[in-house]
């Protein structure tokens, strides 16, 4: 049979029962507090990386919606080019002429469809100072003018409510080339 076990052969010997300490008493009661502000900190930060993940959330929704057509947009650019080409040809056959007044509509049509889209010119003009921000330096000439002014416009370039769609394509002033002396 089974002998029940007394109340002395079940009580831990002195090598077996946990030593305590009054540091140890003393931080038994703190160890709740202290893991109660562990857990309200984490709460806490928890909290602010979501509502930073929302407000992200919400900008990158807003800018695709603002921005979505931008690849449409960059596509028919060069249509537009290639109609101001055309107005360019009309307008030397003359303005009084049925070709360059319909001509003209569409493009009145065009310049209120692009800014409908927030689809802005980018104004350069000769003389300028080249900015890297807006324009491209295609190739650079020779020229009495300062290196780096804009001594002519290849491409119009396009903003999309604020954020570059194409750059200006120029040409760019370069210091002028002295001719080689030649030695006799």
């Amino acid at each position: 049979m089974i002998k029940a076990m007394s109340e002395e052969e079940n009580k831990p010997t002195p090598e077996e029962e946990p030593v305590t300490t009054p540091e140890m008493e003393a931080e038994e009661p703190q160890q709740p507090e202290d893991e109660l502000t562990k857990w309200r900190e984490m709460a806490l930060r928890t909290a602010a990386e979501y509502d930073n993940y929302r407000k992200r959330c919400v900008k990158d929704r807003e800018d695709f919606t603002k921005y979505a057509n931008r690849s449409l947009l960059e596509e028919l650019l060069p249509v537009i080019d290639n109609f101001e080409m055309g107005m360019q040809m009309a307008a030397q056959q003359g303005t009084d002429s049925m070709i360059y007044i319909g001509m003209s509509m569409v493009q009145k049509q065009l310049a209120d469809f692009l800014s409908g889209q927030g689809v802005e010119a980018i104004e350069a003009t000769p003389g300028q100072e080249f900015d890297h921000n807006v324009h491209e330096a295609i190739m650079s000439e020779p020229s009495d003018q300062p290196e780096g002014t804009i001594i002519r416009i290849l491409r119009r370039g396009y903003n999309l409510r604020g954020r570059l769609l194409r750059p200006v394509n120029v040409v760019t002033a370069a210091p002028k080339e002295e001719p080689a002396e030649q030695d006799a």
